[in-house]
């Protein structure tokens, strides 16, 4: 396993939303600096795993540097998976609604909520290493607020709310992306040298200011 050696590792997003949850569930014990960029990336087709491992040899290679890519996958199992790693499209075409009514005609609503996470050291021969998350859910007619992609018709088993509905804090405590974070968390604290864990911090402001220039 390679060891993470860099005081900064660039997270690859455009979303606003998305910077902020990573922030809220990684907190103060992540022995690395997030830098966050936004970069054009092909849209890959494949299998979720195949996709994140291009999406990031591709992302270090822009970066000349190490680099964490994310892909969320939402999957229905009347479906056979589907919309899987291509949710993004749907989501922009048929909005929550749609997604519901996609399951209109089927007995199962179940779904569930992948997250992947690769890293890379912006070395060409080093693998790429995958973090993944996942939450059981059911795919119910959306509730609560539409501000954060698919979040308000996803409900996770267990719960009598959407994502949406939750409190942010409930949600960043049993979510896809907080097992996946939780996963590439624990190998970063156990692989990083002394000298990084001695500054503990996702940088709020770094990641911010960073943001902002590229949208």
């Amino acid at each position: 396993m390679a060891a993470v050696t860099g005081r900064s590792v660039v997270f690859v997003t455009g979303n606003a939303k998305k910077l902020e949850e990573v922030i809220q569930i990684l907190g103060d014990k992540f022995p690395c600096k997030l830098v966050a960029k936004k970069i054009d990336l092909p849209e890959y087709q494949g299998e979720p795993d195949e996709i994140s491992i291009q999406k990031c040899k591709e992302a270090a290679r822009q970066v000349q540097g190490p680099v964490i890519v994310e892909d969320t996958c939402l999957c229905f199992n009347a479906l056979g998976g589907l919309p899987g790693p291509y949710i993004k499209w749907f989501l922009d075409k048929l909005k929550p609604e749609g997604l519901h009514r996609m399951l209109a005609g089927f007995e199962d609503k179940s779904a569930y909520a992948l997250c992947t996470f690769a890293y890379s050291t912006g070395q060409p021969d080093e693998p790429v290493l995958l973090f993944r998350g996942k939450t059981l859910g059911q795919i119910v007619s959306p509730r609560g607020p539409r501000d954060f992609g698919w979040d308000p018709c996803f409900q996770p088993d267990g719960f009598e709310q959407t994502y949406a509905e939750l409190p942010k804090e409930v949600k960043n405590s049993i979510s896809h992306r907080y097992r996946a974070l939780k996963e590439m968390s624990d190998y970063f604290i156990q692989n990083s040298t002394p000298k990084v864990q001695e500054e503990p911090m996702v940088s709020l402001l770094m990641m911010e200011k960073a943001l902002s220039n590229e949208l």
